[in-house]
């Protein structure tokens, strides 16, 4: 009998000693750790590249995951802007593709993500990659190294009143 609690304590003790270590979360000292451990997982693609892409491919999506007073300034022909804080909610969206004009990505389906200078898309191709998303690159160097590979290359929005100011800048 004293065998039988003597193993059960043992068991029990091991079970709590495995569960307290496999809950940890890691915690960053800083975005650029958190940029970091996610370029571990990601691919990049470079502005060349996504340019041959948009010229020949015509099964791809593209994101500016910037804010949209960022996108509307200028951005590249064919993107869609769907900002880094709404992308886990509006990504598997039927009704926000729809609004869009465009089909729901599929898992499988080429997507490009970019932001000003690359860091949240880094963290946005991770996020998808999490969400079961399977073929995601970021551009490497964001928008800011579009715009100096293709300077003339690029569209915009006019939108009413004042432009607002840059958020974030990464």
């Amino acid at each position: 009998m004293k065998n039988s609690i003597f193993a059960i304590i043992i068991v029990a003790t091991i079970a709590i000693c495995f569960t307290g270590c496999c809950n940890k979360t890691k915690l960053y000292d800083s975005a650029d750790a958190f940029v970091e451990e996610a370029l571990l997982t990601t691919t990049g693609i470079s502005v060349q590249d996504v340019k041959a892409i948009t010229d020949t491919a015509e099964n791809y999506l593209l994101l500016d995951v910037r804010e949209p007073n960022e996108h509307h300034p200028g951005y590249i022909p064919g993107s869609v802007n769907l900002p880094r804080g709404v992308i886990e909610f509006n990504i598997g969206d039927q009704e926000y593709w729809d609004s869009k004009f465009l089909y729901l990505p599929l898992k499988d389906d080429l997507i490009i993500v970019y932001c000003k200078k690359g860091k949240r898309g880094i963290l946005v191709a991770a996020t998808l990659q999490k969400m079961g998303y399977t073929n995601v690159k970021y551009i490497e160097g964001g928008y800011k190294k579009w715009e100096m590979a293709y300077p003339n290359d690029y569209d915009h929005e006019e939108v009413g009143g004042e432009v607002e100011e840059e958020v974030g800048g990464c």
